[in-house]
């Protein structure tokens, strides 16, 4: 699990408290960041990680001298949908939904340094198949938080991939929400965490969830903190095919007479009250996905069989195509031996996350 260091502003840190799901203010003096490649408080409640190799931070030496701080290195965490229900689809065409948000401790690394460039943002990454222009989320954000905030910084920005995408796990959103994030803070914090949150709805549904506690009650322009449903120590598996399933596809498959009737406030007083179980884990989104591609059908029904005993619950993560495990941190055998599933992404030994702020950040920063 990523650590909780660094800064959350220049007279404010973040440290957990003794007790769980807690997290103490504490004033501290204005930092003074220097030019080391490398700079760490004594007592560990600060990390800033630099690495004077890679270029992105050669460049940056250019505003060192005019800057407050040049270089941030983030933790944007995935989440998962531990139920979705589908309520309603408006005369827009697009679905009203009411779901359980959670952050996991799966993923990417995002560093921003301040770029010489007035006119252009740079993206890099180390994965493939990613767009670095203005497609990008990230590219979104820092566009949106210029247009509203007036500044004029410009970033190098570069993505260390680890969530998969086309997984459900709201990667994507993360980012985004990392980006206005750091942004803020390379520009003074003139903008509230709330106004960060309501600006995000503009570039996507899920980002505004990326400015919460990490655990959120989340309906159609709500996103509503609540307190942890689930234990600290709960293990997770994700599990995710090489196949994706197109979202729009397994919405236009979608039939609402064919959805859950429970009612999804009842299944977050189940989990505050009783913890996971199978069925508390409501997706509407699974049966639509499962025509998209059978194969992933195939996949939770071998996860289920295969962990009975092991896991409290088997699902789909949003619109796929991830089946998450809930209770064990250890895949099932059959994901190492069966040649069918050799290019699946396989990440056990996760746990779900609580944070002060995700966004207001503890930070989750990786040595």
């Amino acid at each position: 699990m990523a650590s909780s260091h660094l800064l959350c502003n220049h007279n404010l840190y973040f440290s957990p408290s003794s007790k769980k799901g807690h997290w103490s203010i504490t004033p501290r003096p204005k930092l003074q960041f220097q030019r080391n490649p490398f700079v760490k408080s004594s007592n560990k409640q600060l990390e800033v990680v630099y690495d004077p190799d890679e270029r992105l931070n050669k460049l940056a030496d250019e505003v060192d001298k005019e800057a407050p701080f040049s270089r941030l290195t983030l933790f944007s965490p995935c989440k998962i949908n531990v139920f979705l229900r589908i309520t309603n689809k408006r005369e827009d065409g697009y679905h009203d939904l009411a779901s359980l948000f959670h952050t996991v401790s799966l993923g990417d690394i995002i560093k921003f340094s301040l770029s010489p460039s007035k006119t252009k943002d740079r993206l890099s990454t180390n994965v493939s198949g990613v767009p670095l222009d203005d497609r990008n989320l990230i590219i979104k954000a820092l566009n949106l938080y210029r247009k509203k905030t007036g500044s004029n910084n410009f970033f190098l920005v570069h993505l260390d991939k680890k969530v998969p995408t086309g997984a459900g796990l709201g990667g994507g959103s993360s980012n985004a929400a990392t980006a206005l994030w750091a942004a803020n803070q390379f520009n003074g914090c003139v903008a509230t965490e709330k106004e960060l949150q309501e600006w995000s709805s503009e570039i996507g549904s899920d980002i505004p969830f990326f400015f919460s506690h990490g655990a959120a009650y989340c309906m159609v322009e709500v996103v509503q903190d609540i307190s942890p449903p689930l234990p600290f120590d709960i293990p997770v598996v994700l599990i995710k095919p090489k196949d994706t399933c197109s979202t729009a596809e397994v919405y236009k498959r979608l039939r609402l007479d064919q959805t859950s009737k429970v009612d999804p406030l009842t299944l977050l007083e189940k989990i505050s009250r009783n913890g996971i179980s199978q069925d508390v884990c409501i997706n509407d989104l699974e049966p639509p996905a499962f025509e998209v591609l059978p194969s992933l059908k195939r996949l939770k029904h071998r996860v289920t069989v295969a962990g009975r005993g092991q896991y409290n619950a088997v699902f789909m993560s949003g619109s796929g195509s991830t089946i998450v495990g809930i209770g064990s941190p250890d895949p099932p055998q059959f994901v190492y031996d069966d040649d069918d599933y050799r290019d699946v992404f396989l990440s056990g030994k996760l746990q779900v996350i609580y944070l002060s702020k995700i966004l207001n950040r503890s930070i989750f920063l990786k040595p």
